[in-house]
């Protein structure tokens, strides 16, 4: 059976998994304090309402500004917003080597968001939300995965010729 690995807040266990999580990211030229303000920067348009959640006093406020309704969201937000997750997540991952290596060491476990609160995102508390976040996670380690397993090939092949 599947080990699955549940995930929400990012001072629990695997909250390193968190968008939540203290770990800045370069995106778009700008250094972001963490994922989540990216990814609720990017629904936006307005370059300067974008630096304002940049700029916001962490996590759960970028979230708070980027689900506000009086701004308006980009209107192809629905079809990119699951792109722009995985352009966030990708970046953390390949940016923070140690986070790297934890999510490696996930091997092949199932990774879940685990909160009633969010059934896109995250598996609605009982399971029946989409996880889309839990399905990135995976696919962004899936790429690291065979990226490593490149490089090793790549390495050995050059000690070969030079040997």
């Amino acid at each position: 059976m599947t080990e699955v690995i549940h995930f929400y807040l990012a001072g629990e266990e695997h909250g390193y998994l968190s968008n939540f999580s203290a770990y800045p990211i370069f995106l778009s030229g700008k250094r972001w304090p963490t994922s989540e303000h990216y990814f609720q920067a990017q629904k936006f348009l307005d370059e300067q309402l974008q630096m304002q959640i940049c700029h916001a006093n962490g996590p759960r406020r970028a979230a708070e500004m980027g689900r506000d309704r009086k701004y308006p969201l980009r209107r192809d937000w629905e079809s990119v917003k699951d792109d722009v997750m995985r352009e966030a997540v990708r970046a953390k991952f390949t940016q923070h080597a140690d986070l790297r290596e934890l999510l490696l060491a996930t091997d092949d476990a199932r990774i879940v968001e685990h909160t009633a609160i969010d059934s896109y995102w995250a598996d609605g508390g009982d399971g029946s939300g989409k996880n889309r976040l839990g399905l990135i996670l995976m696919e962004v380690r899936e790429e690291l995965r065979q990226a490593a397993a490149d490089t090793a090939t790549s390495t050995s092949e050059t000690r070969r010729r030079s040997d």
